[in-house]
């Protein structure tokens, strides 16, 4: 009998990036760097467990922009060039290194991966991924859970609760559209809790989420159980705080498995390596270099020195991780056992994305750790926070305190001196939204089109991703461009109304660009 629970929470979420009025974009390739590197692995993995019978429970949050892009006709097509270009330049890689054992085994080990990744895809997946994981949830192996409509910081539009209402309504609704019924929990974006908040959670059937530790042991009454069990706020939906162990042996490049010097090296790749020339028909329009995806180095140590890429040491050592991470996760619940009437549970989130895209080994690990929890020992067992809920569905009442999984804990990370100036525009559209809303409730026709893609737009504009890239200094430019251009919009299509004077043609533009939440209603912003 197991001594305590391990909840493995994966959050999957990129900003919403689509532009059909351009033939090549660069950051489109976030998406397909992601399904590359994350999604197809994790579904690899989930495929073999099920397929050997082994017996899992992870949960998977899918944010409803990713869930957007992921559903959208046009970026699968794009997706799908993206991989044969993978493909041609991995074939082109194996005539180069021909003579090179180590560099040719791994071009060809690159062009299989994408022949494969091809092929799942584009045949077995019918280039659906939502409905490649909804398998998993059918099958009782996954619990997927929503995020906020455009994974907007809730704390710092806490000043208009229509504004977190229509943020929290909409990623609800648009979960249910995916996957026909009610999500159990929310992913609040960068994990930021404000006190209330969890009100509008319960309003709309969401039974549980999550904040970081600190979250928990600030809390309104001091935990019984520190972190180890939810909090149960007045609204009666429950709060899981993370657990810090889990977090430091993954998270962390330097004391974590992501930094041993046999896996694969992320910031070297032959995008920058190799003559221009050579990959000029890979390479965007604008000739910029960029990352491909072939990678020969592993990380070998802190010097600019590199050697080669070993597949099979790395995977050696995911399996290594992957005990060394369970049986600490072992030794911690026999510890905490000890102290606590109720058996513990470890929550263990992390970006989707850091296994596979940065963390090239993590979806081999997360294998080998299900399997190893599943066959190896006896203390530890795997589930979800709902079926912890069910387990124990009486807990200690309290609110969590203000926080976020941030640098520092709370907001600074999204509002300092590079991105503060977003905000005052966020505020001063919410409020001429939430009037619109108000003044114009039997709005139909072109009106109530109108009204509904002024919605988008700002939604669009709320992204949290925006002032990250701001204040991270990574694409500052087209950051800003984005929030400027969804503000420019909700603006002119504000004029229009008011003016009575909507122009179709203008609105339907709007619409084929930004076409995110089909069933959005505008009526989220009445209050």
């Amino acid at each position: 009998m197991e001594k305590g629970y391990l909840a493995i929470v994966l959050h999957a979420h990129l900003p919403y990036v689509r532009h059909p009025e351009t033939k090549d974009i660069l950051e489109e390739e976030w998406l397909f760097e992601a399904i590359t590197e994350t999604y197809l692995p994790l579904l690899q993995v989930f495929e073999g467990l099920v397929r050997d019978g082994v017996d899992f429970r992870l949960t998977l949050s899918l944010s409803p922009p990713l869930l957007a892009m992921l559903n959208d006709n046009f970026l699968q097509k794009r997706y799908l060039r993206y991989l044969r270009k993978l493909i041609a330049l991995a074939e082109k890689e194996i005539d180069r290194t021909k003579g090179d054992d180590n560099f040719y085994n791994l071009a060809l080990f690159y062009q299989q991966k994408f022949s494969q990744f091809y092929n799942d895809y584009d045949e077995k997946y019918n280039c659906n991924l939502v409905q490649a994981f909804k398998k998993f949830q059918d099958l009782g192996c996954l619990e997927i859970i929503t995020s906020a409509a455009t994974h907007g910081y809730l704390p710092l539009l806490a000043i208009h609760p229509e504004a977190v209402q229509a943020q929290i309504k909409i990623g609800v609704d648009y979960y249910q559209d995916n996957f026909g019924c009610l999500p159990q929990g929310m992913w609040l974006p960068e994990c930021g809790y404000y006190p209330g908040h969890d009100s509008y959670l319960a309003k709309n059937g969401v039974k549980y989420f999550f904040v970081d530790t600190h979250g928990l042991l600030l809390a309104s009454a001091p935990p019984k159980y520190g972190s180890f069990a939810p909090l149960q706020c007045p609204s009666g939906t429950a709060a899981f705080g993370r657990d810090t162990e889990c977090s430091q042996q993954v998270w962390s490049s330097k004391e974590g498995y992501p930094g041993d010097y046999d896996y694969r090296e992320f910031y070297r790749d032959i995008g920058y390596d190799l003559p221009y020339e050579y990959l000029q028909p890979f390479l965007p329009v604008s000739g910029i270099r960029k990352d491909t995806g072939l990678k020969y180095y592993r990380i070998t140590g802190q010097n600019q020195y590199k050697e080669p890429y070993n597949p099979h040491w790395a995977k050696e050592k995911a399996a290594l991780h992957a005990s060394n991470f369970m049986f600490n996760r072992e030794k911690q619940v026999e510890h905490l056992a000890r102290f606590m009437s109720r058996k513990p549970l470890l929550v263990a989130p992390y970006d989707a994305e850091l296994f596979g895209h940065w963390w090239y080994e993590g979806p081999e690990w997360l294998d080998y750790l299900i399997r190893k929890i599943r066959y190896d020992q006896k203390n530890i067992k795997l589930i979800t926070p709902s079926d912890y809920l069910t387990i124990y569905p009486e807990n200690q009442q309290a609110t969590p305190s203000f926080s976020s999984w941030g640098e520092n804990g709370y907001s600074q990370v999204w509002l300092q001196s590079s991105n503060q100036w977003i905000y005052k525009h966020l505020h001063y559209a919410t409020e001429k939204m939430i009037a619109l809303a108000r003044s114009h409730q039997r709005a139909d026709g072109l009106l109530r089109r109108a009204l509904n893609q002024a919605a988008r737009e700002i939604l669009l504009a709320q992204s949290s991703d925006w002032a990250f890239i701001l204040k991270t200094g990574t694409v500052v430019e087209y950051a800003e461009k984005r929030v400027k251009q969804h503000l420019g919009r909700f603006a002119e299509i504000v004029k229009q109304i008011e003016n009575q004077e909507i122009e179709e043609g203008c609105l339907k533009q709007l619409e084929l660009k930004d076409n995110i939440f089909p069933n959005i209603d505008y009526h989220v912003y009445c209050g």
